[in-house]
């Protein structure tokens, strides 16, 4: 049986191993992008002229021939008053002499009196004043280009010269750099299209896709691996349709059929292991008849059902699904931050940092409603570098969910405060999203995040207000009476974690001029995190088990590690990005559909317009990923919105705030699959498990329906009402 075990171990190793190689690979890129900047920079100040002169081996110039200097000198000297008379001339002798000649006057004049056409270039310059000969043009010519050829070898011996020993080694390490992030710029779709690949064959080896409901038994295990194995041989039709129609336009090229081939295989191993769950399904009883059994089919695999089928039935167009998946690629940046958001979140939940910072607050006993208010406001920080809610939720939802149950908040409290988590953070800056919105249209990020700040505001204190309207018990905290001591020993704990990542922060400010912003945070995150998790290991290792104040939630010593984290970060990463690669299509599906061309290209008023445009934006916010939900938004609704005489600042903000409620309604309230998608299935079951009345019962899913559907009223009609 161990070995059995070792040998089932050994596949999920390695694509852990992959992965940590792939995410590796983003941060030398990004580093290597950085350091290669400043190193010409740092060569230019120690040696003036590196970047021209010094960086590559200086390549000697040839002495010119007679044609050659002729031809250099004419290419690179404007032509005198002189040259242009002739070179007219000449095209007078060239075009006479091929026209006919039908009598002896024209064969005179083309020289037929056998004089030849150079004497009789000679005799025409005779007549210009200061008229030089050909021979005395070539020759200054000559001397021209011989002269430029001495200065090209007098910088060549100079530069030879200054090319020290020093200069050489500085510049070989400038330029491996440069052809490292090179050669990794160039391929960041197939580093997608691999990472995509191991995290979905991994998902699907570990049923851990992210569905409507879990599987549980041996109908719902095979109504999911049989969806998914049709989607998966779809899928694979049409990226091989399409790169067969390519080759036969002729317009394949190296890189395309690379990136086919990396779909193909992907797929292909996740249709292998459906069909080995459906040989060996899940064992157990599942709780419902056929219909239920539907809810645990994957959602990337209900959306590449319905998009097949579209393309298929409407258009017959086989090769529609690829044609998404490649244009998914266009902004194949954003979904590898994606990764490195959800890595950088498990990196977080195996580090000391998040338990320590609640043990801060811990020996005050605070109440379960003030300390889920306190999480989800301050949650808004790092989701607004994150860029969405999702996200967000995928990286630190366990570590909410756990801290929030440790300090006795209810189940269903501490699982609605993980899913809306990030729902507040995405209007604040520097959100990606929120900066994708003001590429895409005619608004500033700078008005989208001023006004963002006020929407955070209305959320935060709406949040807060229904919390303590609903709660439970006194808002009274009850301290310990050693509450200042242990307090302050959690914060000495945190003074190591602090002085990390700010020496991360001052060495990237300092060596790579990058600070913490919406295109490096991506990247300095993991960084910082590494060596954390790194002293982490050795203080437990010292300290030879778990301190008593860092929580009962605390990960085990072997658990602590990257390739830990890495390991739990494929699973979600797959997940995940499957799901967003396959909402680009189905979004193509509505674009192409013109389902929005039902919707009126104006209203009789704003307020008409904005009911049906916010019932129309939560509706896409159930079913789509942010950043395909944008640039769908942005190519169909906002005409709409402008012509009913809705403002494109404010607009946007409803757009935001739809979407988050959608992210949190059901039937399919993505942010609370995600969350049991990190919390576990028996987690996420027992905090659904309330008692006592409706509110009590339904409350994960009604606290951040009410908070976010108020703010949406809000933000949308208010300032209607204000003008």
């Amino acid at each position: 049986m161990a070995a059995d075990g070792g040998r089932g171990r050994l596949p999920a190793n390695l694509a852990t191993f992959a992965t940590l190689l792939l995410l590796a690979s983003l941060l030398v890129q990004w580093t290597g992008t950085q350091l290669g900047s400043q190193m010409v920079a740092l060569g230019e100040q120690l040696w003036p002229g590196y970047a021209v002169e010094l960086r590559e081996e200086p390549t000697p110039p040839v002495e010119p021939s007679v044609a050659e200097a002729e031809a250099k000198a004419e290419a690179a000297a404007p032509k005198t008053a002189d040259e242009a008379l002739v070179d007219d001339l000449l095209g007078d002798l060239e075009e006479d002499a091929a026209a006919p000649a039908d009598s002896a006057k024209d064969e005179v004049a083309v020289g037929g009196d056998g004089g030849s056409e150079d004497d009789l270039l000679d005799d025409l310059l005779e007549d210009v004043p200061g008229a030089k000969s050909e021979a005395e043009l070539a020759a200054e010519k000559r001397a021209a280009a011989l002269a430029d050829y001495e200065k090209e070898k007098v910088a060549y011996d100079s530069a030879v010269a200054r090319r020290t020993a020093a200069v050489e080694a500085f510049a070989a390490v400038d330029l491996s750099l440069l052809a490292l992030f090179t050669w990794l710029s160039g391929h960041f779709g197939p580093i997608f299209i691999i990472l995509l690949g191991i995290g979905g064959a991994v998902a699907t080896a570990g049923r851990h896709h992210i569905s409507l409901r879990p599987i549980r038994g041996r109908r719902s295990d095979r109504a999911a691996q049989g969806a998914s194995l049709v989607a998966n041989l779809l899928l694979i039709a049409s990226v091989a349709a399409n790169q067969r129609s390519r080759a036969a336009a002729g317009t394949g090229s190296d890189g395309a059929g690379l990136e086919a081939g990396l779909w193909i295989a992907a797929f292909a191993v996740m249709a292998l292991l459906n069909l080995a769950h459906l040989v060996r399904p899940k064992e157990g009883d599942d709780d419902g008849g056929p219909a239920r059994a539907l809810l645990s089919v994957p959602l990337y695999a209900t959306m590449a059902l319905i998009s097949g089928a579209y393309f298929l039935v409407a258009e017959g167009y086989v090769a529609g699904l690829a044609v998404y998946l490649e244009k998914l690629l266009s902004n194949v940046q954003l979904y590898l931050q994606v990764g490195l958001y959800i890595w950088v979140g498990m990196l977080l939940k195996r580090t000391r940092l998040a338990s320590l910072a609640f043990a801060v607050v811990r020996p005050w006993r605070l109440p379960p409603e003030l300390l889920a208010i306190v999480v989800v406001v301050l949650a808004a920080v790092p989701t607004a570098y994150s860029g969405a809610s999702g996200i967000f939720v995928i990286a630190a939802g366990a570590l909410i969910f756990r801290e929030l149950t440790a300090a006795g908040a209810r189940p269903a409290l501490a699982l609605a405060s993980t899913a809306m988590s990030g729902s507040m953070g995405v209007v604040l800056s520097p959100c990606l999203l929120v900066v994708i919105i003001s590429y895409l249209s005619p608004v500033t990020s700078d008005d989208l995040f001023a006004w963002g700040r006020w929407v955070f505001l209305l959320s935060a204190g709406l949040f807060a207000l229904v919390v303590l309207l609903t709660r439970q018990g006194s808002l009274r905290p009850t301290p310990r009476a050693d509450a200042w001591p242990r307090s302050g020993a959690a914060l000495r704990g945190l003074l190591p974690h602090v002085v990390i990542f700010a020496a991360v922060l001052l060495i990237a400010r300092l060596v790579l001029k990058a600070g913490l912003d919406v295109t490096s945070a991506a990247f300095l995150l993991p960084l910082a995190l590494l060596p954390m998790l790194a002293y982490d290991r050795r203080h437990r290792r010292r300290a030879g088990d778990e301190a008593a104040d860092e929580g009962p939630h605390a990960p085990e010593p072997g658990d602590s590690t990257a390739f830990a984290a890495t390991a739990e970060t494929t699973t979600h990463v797959g997940a995940l990005l499957l799901l967003m690669a396959l909402s680009a299509c189905l979004g193509g599906v509505i674009e192409r559909a013109d389902v929005v061309a039902l919707f009126p290209d104006a209203f009789t008023s704003p307020f008409a317009g904005m009911a049906a445009l916010m019932v129309v934006l939560v509706v896409i916010g159930m079913i789509m990923d942010p950043y395909g939900a944008v640039i769908l938004v942005q190519a169909t609704l906002a005409s709409a919105a402008v012509a009913s005489g809705i403002d494109l600042v404010h607009f946007w903000m409803v757009v935001l705030v739809a979407f988050e409620l959608g992210y949190l309604t059901p039937p399919v309230a993505l942010n609370h699959l995600l969350a049991r998608q990190v919390i576990g299935d028996e987690a996420s079951e027992s905090a659904g498990a309330g008692e006592g009345s409706l509110w009590r019962r339904h409350e994960r899913y009604l606290l951040p329906i009410t908070v976010m559907a108020l703010t949406l009223v809000l933000v949308a009609f208010v300032p209607l009402l204000l003008g």
